[in-house]
């Protein structure tokens, strides 16, 4: 096969401007020219790889080299996931190729004055027409348990479908009873999409700012914006109309509502609010600093032996 050149990162479709996710079980992944390929015992389809935001590789997929290289040149990012979708294993590269957003991520984690004052403006995005600066974690811990619980109620008498409460265990997925495999099914969807988001504009998946200790907190604490609007009451209209498929269609359903509601795109806004950035295009970025306590940064690829020998006034 002819090798062919990486397409610059510039001429890439955005983030915000792609399609969320692509589910692939039981097929083999392969690339062919610029498109991912995925076959089975009923035939072949082809996606252009650019156009994704993620690729959640399930059960039963066997992927080339060269689709994975096809993925990495085009910042598609490829998660790894369990049966179902509803384990996360691992995942692929970042689109960015700028730190920008991370070290402001980490900083403002770092820094208990700050990481509260996010968390409140992240509470204050579901919370609508709440006034919740003067809240502590505690407060707003409390304030999100008591509104989270309503929401499912909401559903439930909505939909008639029973709700007692989350019930679910990632090693036994059957143990959950329908409403509950729906919403893991739903909201697994959902972390992939938002997991792909956070890696490609360069912050790190495990720094979150409300939930802590665990690889992917981040990915809960954005995913969290957008379950009352989308996982939950899909879910919920799944069980209430009896489909067999339970984890197929609430994923299909989820993935249509991600586009409608424009979810990737409001996800990027969200994470560069929080973040006190601006949405500007940094990808192009491929500059190696050093870390400089004085100036911050100071050009890289440069010998700065005789400089310092100077500065400290000799050996």
């Amino acid at each position: 096969m002819t090798r062919m050149l990486p397409v610059p990162v510039t001429a890439l479709p955005r983030v915000q401007d792609r399609m969320s996710f692509l589910y692939l079980e039981h097929c083999v992944v392969h690339r062919e020219d610029g498109a991912l390929t995925a076959r089975n015992d009923q035939g072949t389809i082809r996606v252009p790889a650019a156009s994704l935001v993620a690729v959640l590789l399930g059960p039963g997929t066997s992927v080339s080299h060269q689709a994975m290289s096809l993925l990495g040149e085009c910042g598609t990012t490829a998660v790894w996931v369990g049966e179902r979708g509803v384990r996360y294993y691992a995942h692929g590269r970042s689109l960015a190729t700028s730190t920008r957003l991370l070290v402001e991520q980490a900083a403002r984690v770092s820094s208990p004055q700050k990481r509260l004052q996010v968390a409140r403006q992240m509470y204050c995005w579901r919370f609508e027409g709440e006034n919740v600066s003067g809240l502590t974690m505690q407060q707003l811990r409390g304030r999100e348990g008591a509104r989270v619980r309503e929401v499912y109620r909401d559903n439930s008498r909505r939909t008639g479908v029973p709700w007692t409460r989350r019930d679910y265990r990632p090693d036994d997925f059957e143990a959950s009873d329908p409403i509950n495999q729906a919403l893991s099914a739903a909201h697994a969807a959902l972390y992939g999409v938002v997991h792909a988001v956070i890696v490609s504009l360069g912050c790190s998946p495990g720094l979150g700012f409300i939930h802590t200790g665990h690889e992917r907190s981040f990915v809960y604490d954005v995913a969290d914006l957008y379950k009352a609007e989308t996982t939950i009451p899909i879910a919920f209209n799944v069980i209430a109309e009896r489909m067999e498929d339970i984890t197929g269609t609430t994923r299909r359903r989820v993935r249509d509502r991600i586009f409608e509601l424009k979810v990737i795109e409001r996800a990027v806004h969200d994470i560069h609010t929080m973040l006190g950035t601006e949405e500007t295009e940094d990808l192009a970025i491929n500059v190696v600093s050093l870390w400089d306590y004085q100036k911050k940064a100071v050009s890289g690829g440069a010998n700065y032996a005789a400089i310092g020998v100077e500065e400290a006034g000799g050996w």
